[in-house]
Protein backbone atom coordinates (compact mmCIF):
# COMPACT_ATOMS: atom_id res chain seq x y z
CA UNK A 1 0.00 0.00 0.00
CA UNK A 2 1.25 3.49 -1.06
CA UNK A 3 0.02 5.89 1.88
CA UNK A 4 2.03 9.14 1.05
CA UNK A 5 2.19 10.36 -2.51
CA UNK A 6 5.14 12.13 -4.62
CA UNK A 7 5.80 15.62 -3.84
CA UNK A 8 7.22 18.53 -6.33
CA UNK A 9 10.92 17.85 -6.30
CA UNK A 10 11.90 21.65 -7.45
CA UNK A 11 15.34 20.34 -8.74
CA UNK A 12 14.60 22.04 -11.74
CA UNK A 13 14.28 25.98 -13.28
CA UNK A 14 11.07 26.71 -15.28
CA UNK A 15 10.62 25.75 -18.71
CA UNK A 16 13.72 23.05 -18.32
CA UNK A 17 14.00 19.46 -18.36
CA UNK A 18 17.39 19.00 -17.00
CA UNK A 19 17.61 16.70 -13.92
CA UNK A 20 13.70 15.47 -14.55
CA UNK A 21 13.48 12.28 -14.76
CA UNK A 22 10.67 11.25 -17.62
CA UNK A 23 9.58 7.81 -17.79
CA UNK A 24 7.96 6.12 -21.24
CA UNK A 25 6.19 3.01 -20.70
CA UNK A 26 5.82 0.11 -23.89
CA UNK A 27 5.01 -3.18 -23.97
CA UNK A 28 8.17 -4.41 -25.43
CA UNK A 29 11.43 -2.39 -27.26
CA UNK A 30 11.05 -4.50 -30.34
CA UNK A 31 10.30 -3.02 -34.18
CA UNK A 32 7.94 -0.64 -34.92
CA UNK A 33 6.93 3.15 -35.63
CA UNK A 34 6.28 3.10 -31.63
CA UNK A 35 9.30 1.30 -30.45
CA UNK A 36 11.99 3.49 -32.62
CA UNK A 37 10.15 6.93 -31.16
CA UNK A 38 10.83 5.65 -27.38
CA UNK A 39 14.35 5.56 -28.57
CA UNK A 40 14.91 8.44 -30.60
CA UNK A 41 12.81 10.52 -27.38
CA UNK A 42 14.78 8.94 -25.14
CA UNK A 43 18.15 10.16 -26.86
CA UNK A 44 16.33 13.85 -26.91
CA UNK A 45 15.53 13.76 -22.93
CA UNK A 46 19.35 12.24 -22.29
CA UNK A 47 20.82 15.14 -24.13
CA UNK A 48 18.27 17.87 -22.54
CA UNK A 49 19.91 16.54 -19.20
CA UNK A 50 17.32 14.57 -18.05
CA UNK A 51 16.99 11.32 -16.85
CA UNK A 52 15.23 9.43 -19.44
CA UNK A 53 13.61 6.07 -18.29
CA UNK A 54 11.56 3.33 -20.14
CA UNK A 55 9.58 0.47 -18.34
CA UNK A 56 9.22 -2.42 -20.87
CA UNK A 57 9.68 -6.38 -20.73
CA UNK A 58 12.61 -5.26 -23.02
CA UNK A 59 13.78 -6.46 -26.75
CA UNK A 60 16.04 -6.34 -29.38
CA UNK A 61 16.36 -1.67 -29.34
CA UNK A 62 16.90 -2.67 -25.52
CA UNK A 63 21.19 -2.12 -26.07
CA UNK A 64 20.02 0.81 -27.83
CA UNK A 65 18.25 2.64 -25.65
CA UNK A 66 21.68 1.92 -23.26
CA UNK A 67 23.45 3.44 -25.96
CA UNK A 68 21.79 6.54 -26.39
CA UNK A 69 21.40 7.55 -22.83
CA UNK A 70 18.29 5.70 -21.52
CA UNK A 71 17.60 3.53 -18.63
CA UNK A 72 15.77 0.29 -19.28
CA UNK A 73 13.41 -0.48 -16.49
CA UNK A 74 12.17 -4.18 -16.83
CA UNK A 75 8.51 -4.50 -16.10
CA UNK A 76 5.72 -6.33 -17.57
CA UNK A 77 4.76 -3.91 -19.65
CA UNK A 78 3.17 -5.79 -21.91
CA UNK A 79 0.28 -8.05 -20.24
CA UNK A 80 -3.32 -7.55 -20.38
CA UNK A 81 -4.90 -9.34 -17.85
CA UNK A 82 -7.06 -7.28 -15.66
CA UNK A 83 -5.85 -8.63 -12.55
CA UNK A 84 -2.43 -8.35 -13.68
CA UNK A 85 -2.66 -4.83 -14.83
CA UNK A 86 -4.30 -4.40 -11.20
CA UNK A 87 -1.12 -5.66 -9.83
CA UNK A 88 0.93 -3.49 -11.87
CA UNK A 89 -0.61 0.03 -11.12
CA UNK A 90 0.50 -0.58 -7.74
CA UNK A 91 4.01 -1.65 -8.99
CA UNK A 92 4.38 1.23 -11.60
CA UNK A 93 3.42 3.88 -8.80
CA UNK A 94 6.02 2.22 -6.11
CA UNK A 95 8.84 2.63 -8.97
CA UNK A 96 7.53 6.07 -9.70
CA UNK A 97 8.43 6.66 -6.14
CA UNK A 98 11.94 5.04 -6.04
CA UNK A 99 12.96 6.38 -8.84
CA UNK A 100 11.64 10.08 -8.65
CA UNK A 101 9.49 10.38 -11.83
CA UNK A 102 8.53 13.58 -12.62
CA UNK A 103 6.38 12.61 -15.60
CA UNK A 104 5.17 9.40 -17.50
CA UNK A 105 4.08 9.00 -20.92
CA UNK A 106 2.69 5.55 -22.21
CA UNK A 107 2.51 4.45 -25.69
CA UNK A 108 0.60 0.98 -26.14
CA UNK A 109 -3.34 1.06 -24.59
CA UNK A 110 -2.64 -1.69 -21.59
CA UNK A 111 0.48 0.24 -20.26
CA UNK A 112 -1.42 3.57 -20.03
CA UNK A 113 -4.05 2.02 -18.22
CA UNK A 114 -1.54 1.28 -15.57
CA UNK A 115 0.25 4.29 -15.88
CA UNK A 116 -3.16 6.04 -15.56
CA UNK A 117 -4.14 4.52 -12.17
CA UNK A 118 0.00 4.63 -11.07
CA UNK A 119 -0.16 8.93 -11.71
CA UNK A 120 -3.54 9.10 -9.86
CA UNK A 121 -1.58 7.56 -7.11
CA UNK A 122 1.60 9.42 -7.00
CA UNK A 123 -0.18 12.88 -7.98
CA UNK A 124 1.65 12.75 -11.63
CA UNK A 125 1.23 14.07 -15.15
CA UNK A 126 0.06 11.72 -17.73
CA UNK A 127 1.16 11.76 -21.35
CA UNK A 128 -0.35 9.49 -23.71
CA UNK A 129 0.20 8.75 -28.16
CA UNK A 130 -1.89 7.78 -30.09
CA UNK A 131 0.63 5.65 -32.57
CA UNK A 132 -2.34 4.01 -34.14
CA UNK A 133 -5.67 5.23 -34.94
CA UNK A 134 -7.90 3.09 -32.48
CA UNK A 135 -11.35 3.07 -33.82
CA UNK A 136 -13.47 0.35 -32.03
CA UNK A 137 -16.42 -1.30 -33.05
CA UNK A 138 -18.11 -1.70 -29.58
CA UNK A 139 -18.64 -0.13 -26.74
CA UNK A 140 -16.54 -1.91 -24.52
CA UNK A 141 -13.73 -1.67 -27.45
CA UNK A 142 -14.21 1.96 -26.90
CA UNK A 143 -14.02 2.40 -23.57
CA UNK A 144 -10.41 0.20 -23.55
CA UNK A 145 -9.48 2.44 -26.05
CA UNK A 146 -10.52 5.56 -24.20
CA UNK A 147 -7.62 5.32 -21.86
CA UNK A 148 -5.06 7.02 -24.49
CA UNK A 149 -7.48 10.11 -24.76
CA UNK A 150 -7.12 10.04 -20.57
CA UNK A 151 -3.53 11.84 -20.23
CA UNK A 152 -3.14 15.45 -19.25
CA UNK A 153 -1.84 16.10 -22.74
CA UNK A 154 -2.60 13.33 -25.37
CA UNK A 155 -0.49 13.32 -29.04
CA UNK A 156 -1.84 12.52 -32.03
CA UNK A 157 0.69 11.11 -34.51
CA UNK A 158 -0.94 12.88 -37.61
CA UNK A 159 -4.47 14.72 -38.71
CA UNK A 160 -6.25 11.88 -39.55
CA UNK A 161 -5.61 10.41 -36.28
CA UNK A 162 -6.24 13.53 -34.39
CA UNK A 163 -9.96 13.75 -36.32
CA UNK A 164 -10.93 10.35 -34.99
CA UNK A 165 -9.88 11.10 -31.50
CA UNK A 166 -11.60 14.32 -31.39
CA UNK A 167 -14.71 12.14 -33.02
CA UNK A 168 -14.55 9.46 -30.59
CA UNK A 169 -13.48 11.46 -27.65
CA UNK A 170 -14.41 15.00 -27.87
CA UNK A 171 -13.78 15.44 -24.37
CA UNK A 172 -9.85 15.19 -25.25
CA UNK A 173 -10.03 18.52 -27.81
CA UNK A 174 -8.62 21.04 -25.61
CA UNK A 175 -6.09 18.13 -24.69
CA UNK A 176 -4.92 16.89 -28.22
CA UNK A 177 -1.57 17.95 -29.77
CA UNK A 178 -0.57 17.21 -33.56
CA UNK A 179 2.64 15.64 -33.56
CA UNK A 180 4.11 13.48 -36.89
CA UNK A 181 6.40 11.05 -36.78
CA UNK A 182 9.64 12.49 -37.23
CA UNK A 183 12.49 11.27 -39.47
CA UNK A 184 16.12 10.89 -39.01
CA UNK A 185 16.86 12.33 -42.26
CA UNK A 186 20.95 11.99 -41.56
CA UNK A 187 20.16 8.41 -41.82
CA UNK A 188 17.82 8.19 -44.42
CA UNK A 189 19.88 9.77 -47.28
CA UNK A 190 21.08 8.42 -50.07
CA UNK A 191 24.74 9.99 -49.76
CA UNK A 192 25.36 8.31 -46.58
CA UNK A 193 24.44 4.82 -47.52
CA UNK A 194 27.55 3.03 -48.61
CA UNK A 195 26.91 0.64 -51.89
CA UNK A 196 28.30 -1.80 -49.93
CA UNK A 197 25.35 -2.20 -47.79
CA UNK A 198 22.97 -2.14 -50.78
CA UNK A 199 25.08 -4.62 -52.51
CA UNK A 200 25.13 -6.92 -49.45
CA UNK A 201 21.48 -6.27 -49.05
CA UNK A 202 20.56 -7.46 -52.24
CA UNK A 203 22.45 -10.86 -51.87
CA UNK A 204 20.97 -11.81 -48.78
CA UNK A 205 17.87 -11.21 -50.51
CA UNK A 206 19.13 -13.22 -53.65
CA UNK A 207 17.89 -10.39 -56.26
CA UNK A 208 20.44 -10.52 -59.36
CA UNK A 209 21.90 -7.30 -60.08
CA UNK A 210 20.24 -6.53 -63.38
CA UNK A 211 16.44 -7.13 -61.47
CA UNK A 212 14.92 -4.48 -59.70
CA UNK A 213 12.64 -4.18 -56.88
CA UNK A 214 9.39 -3.72 -55.54
CA UNK A 215 9.72 -3.62 -51.81
CA UNK A 216 7.08 -4.20 -48.93
CA UNK A 217 8.21 -3.59 -45.70
CA UNK A 218 6.04 -4.34 -42.87
CA UNK A 219 5.62 -6.96 -40.44
CA UNK A 220 3.72 -9.68 -41.79
CA UNK A 221 -0.26 -9.18 -41.11
CA UNK A 222 -3.01 -9.70 -42.97
CA UNK A 223 -3.94 -5.37 -43.11
CA UNK A 224 -0.71 -4.72 -44.64
CA UNK A 225 -1.50 -5.88 -48.15
CA UNK A 226 0.95 -8.52 -48.68
CA UNK A 227 -1.82 -10.70 -50.42
CA UNK A 228 -2.96 -7.82 -52.45
CA UNK A 229 1.11 -7.32 -53.49
CA UNK A 230 1.01 -11.19 -54.49
CA UNK A 231 -1.95 -10.65 -56.86
CA UNK A 232 -0.45 -7.31 -58.60
CA UNK A 233 2.88 -9.42 -59.00
CA UNK A 234 1.05 -12.44 -60.80
CA UNK A 235 -1.36 -9.72 -63.12
CA UNK A 236 2.40 -7.85 -63.57
CA UNK A 237 4.31 -11.32 -64.32
CA UNK A 238 1.30 -12.19 -67.10
CA UNK A 239 1.45 -8.43 -68.77
CA UNK A 240 5.90 -9.54 -69.46
CA UNK A 241 7.24 -7.90 -66.67
CA UNK A 242 10.09 -10.30 -65.86
CA UNK A 243 12.78 -7.92 -64.18
CA UNK A 244 11.32 -7.00 -61.24
CA UNK A 245 11.35 -9.03 -57.54
CA UNK A 246 8.61 -8.20 -54.83
CA UNK A 247 10.19 -8.43 -51.72
CA UNK A 248 8.39 -8.95 -48.15
CA UNK A 249 10.77 -7.69 -45.52
CA UNK A 250 8.80 -8.17 -41.88
CA UNK A 251 8.45 -10.57 -39.04
CA UNK A 252 5.78 -12.52 -38.43
CA UNK A 253 5.57 -12.04 -34.88
CA UNK A 254 4.03 -15.37 -34.28
CA UNK A 255 1.49 -15.06 -37.03
CA UNK A 256 2.15 -18.64 -38.57
CA UNK A 257 -0.89 -19.48 -40.30
CA UNK A 258 -0.54 -16.13 -42.33
CA UNK A 259 3.22 -16.96 -42.85
CA UNK A 260 1.95 -20.18 -44.72
CA UNK A 261 -1.02 -18.90 -46.59
CA UNK A 262 1.45 -16.47 -48.22
CA UNK A 263 3.45 -19.26 -48.99
CA UNK A 264 0.89 -20.63 -50.55
CA UNK A 265 -0.47 -17.87 -53.03
CA UNK A 266 3.12 -17.25 -53.65
CA UNK A 267 3.61 -21.05 -54.77
CA UNK A 268 -0.11 -21.61 -56.34
CA UNK A 269 0.87 -18.57 -58.83
CA UNK A 270 3.86 -19.50 -59.76
CA UNK A 271 5.96 -17.13 -57.97
CA UNK A 272 8.51 -18.92 -56.35
CA UNK A 273 11.61 -16.72 -57.08
CA UNK A 274 9.70 -13.76 -58.11
CA UNK A 275 8.05 -13.16 -54.52
CA UNK A 276 10.46 -12.89 -51.94
CA UNK A 277 9.70 -13.17 -48.27
CA UNK A 278 13.29 -12.16 -46.53
CA UNK A 279 12.18 -11.96 -42.59
CA UNK A 280 13.15 -9.16 -40.43
CA UNK A 281 15.24 -6.28 -42.21
CA UNK A 282 18.06 -4.49 -39.77
CA UNK A 283 19.02 -1.92 -42.53
CA UNK A 284 15.99 0.17 -43.30
CA UNK A 285 18.08 2.95 -45.35
CA UNK A 286 20.10 0.34 -47.63
CA UNK A 287 16.91 -1.57 -47.87
CA UNK A 288 14.99 1.73 -49.55
CA UNK A 289 17.75 2.64 -51.03
CA UNK A 290 18.23 -1.12 -52.68
CA UNK A 291 13.87 -0.75 -54.16
CA UNK A 292 12.74 0.66 -57.33
CA UNK A 293 9.70 0.95 -55.87
CA UNK A 294 8.67 0.77 -52.09
CA UNK A 295 4.88 0.01 -52.09
CA UNK A 296 2.37 -0.01 -49.09
CA UNK A 297 -0.87 -1.46 -49.75
CA UNK A 298 -2.76 -1.56 -46.23
CA UNK A 299 -6.14 -2.49 -46.68
CA UNK A 300 -6.81 -0.52 -43.30
CA UNK A 301 -6.41 3.19 -42.56
CA UNK A 302 -2.21 3.82 -41.51
CA UNK A 303 -2.10 6.11 -38.51
CA UNK A 304 1.07 7.77 -40.02
CA UNK A 305 2.49 5.80 -42.82
CA UNK A 306 5.99 5.79 -41.64
CA UNK A 307 7.76 4.02 -44.82
CA UNK A 308 6.45 5.87 -46.81
CA UNK A 309 8.09 8.88 -45.46
CA UNK A 310 11.81 7.05 -45.37
CA UNK A 311 11.12 5.51 -48.59
CA UNK A 312 10.50 9.25 -50.07
CA UNK A 313 13.83 10.18 -48.59
CA UNK A 314 15.83 7.74 -49.69
CA UNK A 315 14.52 8.41 -53.60
CA UNK A 316 12.35 5.67 -53.96
CA UNK A 317 8.99 6.20 -55.65
CA UNK A 318 6.36 5.02 -53.48
CA UNK A 319 2.92 3.67 -54.57
CA UNK A 320 0.50 3.43 -51.62
CA UNK A 321 -3.53 2.56 -50.44
CA UNK A 322 -5.45 5.72 -50.33
CA UNK A 323 -6.68 5.90 -46.58
CA UNK A 324 -5.80 7.00 -43.50
CA UNK A 325 -3.10 9.26 -43.08
CA UNK A 326 -1.27 8.34 -46.55
CA UNK A 327 -3.01 11.99 -47.92
CA UNK A 328 -0.33 13.62 -45.59
CA UNK A 329 2.57 11.95 -46.45
CA UNK A 330 2.12 11.30 -50.34
CA UNK A 331 1.03 14.01 -52.59
CA UNK A 332 -0.62 12.71 -55.39
CA UNK A 333 -3.49 14.23 -57.74
CA UNK A 334 -6.45 15.00 -57.60
CA UNK A 335 -5.92 16.73 -53.48
CA UNK A 336 -2.25 17.72 -55.45
CA UNK A 337 -1.74 19.29 -59.13
CA UNK A 338 0.29 16.94 -60.83
CA UNK A 339 3.87 18.76 -61.00
CA UNK A 340 3.68 18.23 -57.48
CA UNK A 341 3.57 14.11 -57.24
CA UNK A 342 5.49 12.34 -54.58
CA UNK A 343 4.06 8.87 -55.55
CA UNK A 344 0.79 7.02 -56.29
CA UNK A 345 -2.21 6.75 -54.22
CA UNK A 346 -4.45 3.48 -55.13
CA UNK A 347 -7.62 2.07 -53.47
CA UNK A 348 -7.33 -0.40 -50.96
CA UNK A 349 -7.15 -3.97 -51.36
CA UNK A 350 -7.28 -3.44 -55.46
CA UNK A 351 -4.49 -5.62 -56.84
CA UNK A 352 -4.69 -4.51 -60.96
CA UNK A 353 -4.80 -0.63 -59.88
CA UNK A 354 -1.68 -1.33 -57.64
CA UNK A 355 -0.28 -3.07 -60.20
CA UNK A 356 -0.73 -0.18 -62.89
CA UNK A 357 0.65 2.21 -60.20
CA UNK A 358 3.73 0.53 -59.55
CA UNK A 359 4.04 -0.46 -63.80
CA UNK A 360 3.69 3.37 -64.01
CA UNK A 361 6.66 4.19 -61.55
CA UNK A 362 8.38 1.55 -62.60
CA UNK A 363 8.65 3.05 -66.25
CA UNK A 364 9.28 6.39 -65.09
CA UNK A 365 11.81 7.63 -67.37
CA UNK A 366 15.33 9.22 -65.64
CA UNK A 367 14.59 12.72 -65.46
CA UNK A 368 10.62 12.24 -64.33
CA UNK A 369 12.09 10.43 -61.84
CA UNK A 370 15.15 12.19 -60.59
CA UNK A 371 12.01 15.42 -60.56
CA UNK A 372 10.15 13.62 -58.91
CA UNK A 373 12.40 12.41 -56.16
CA UNK A 374 13.94 15.53 -55.72
CA UNK A 375 10.09 16.65 -54.60
CA UNK A 376 9.51 14.04 -52.15
CA UNK A 377 12.46 14.74 -50.27
CA UNK A 378 11.72 18.27 -50.24
CA UNK A 379 7.96 17.46 -48.90
CA UNK A 380 8.92 14.84 -46.17
CA UNK A 381 12.23 16.75 -44.74
CA UNK A 382 9.70 20.21 -44.73
CA UNK A 383 6.99 18.30 -42.54
CA UNK A 384 8.27 15.04 -41.09
CA UNK A 385 11.87 15.51 -39.35
CA UNK A 386 13.05 14.15 -36.40
CA UNK A 387 13.98 17.32 -34.87
CA UNK A 388 10.34 18.59 -35.32
CA UNK A 389 8.97 16.07 -33.57
CA UNK A 390 10.97 15.65 -30.43
CA UNK A 391 11.15 19.77 -29.74
CA UNK A 392 7.32 19.14 -30.15
CA UNK A 393 7.32 16.50 -27.43
CA UNK A 394 9.96 17.93 -25.21
CA UNK A 395 7.62 20.68 -25.30
CA UNK A 396 4.19 18.79 -24.39
CA UNK A 397 6.67 17.14 -21.57
CA UNK A 398 7.43 21.33 -20.34
CA UNK A 399 3.02 22.14 -20.91
CA UNK A 400 2.86 19.41 -18.85
CA UNK A 401 5.20 20.15 -16.12
CA UNK A 402 4.36 23.28 -15.74
CA UNK A 403 7.05 24.86 -17.71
Amino acid sequence: MIADPLQPFGRSERGSLAGRTILQIIPRLDAGGAERTTIDVAAALARAGARALVASAGGRLASELQAVGGVLLPFPAAAKNPFAMMVNVRRLARLMIAERVDLVHARSRAPAWVALGACRIAQRPLVTTFHGAYSGRSALKLLYNSVMARGDFVIANSEYTADSIARLYPDARPRLRIIHRGTDFTKFARETVDPARVAKMRETWGVAPHDRIVLLAARLTEWKGQKTLIEAARLLKNAGVEDVRYVLAGDAQGRDAYVRELDARIERDGLQGTVLRVGHCADMPAAFLAASVVAAPSTEPEAFGRAAVEAQAMGALVVVSDLGAVPETVLAPPQSPPDARTGWRVPPGDAQALADALKNALDLGASGREAMIKRARRHVESKFSLEHMLGDTLDVYRQALGG
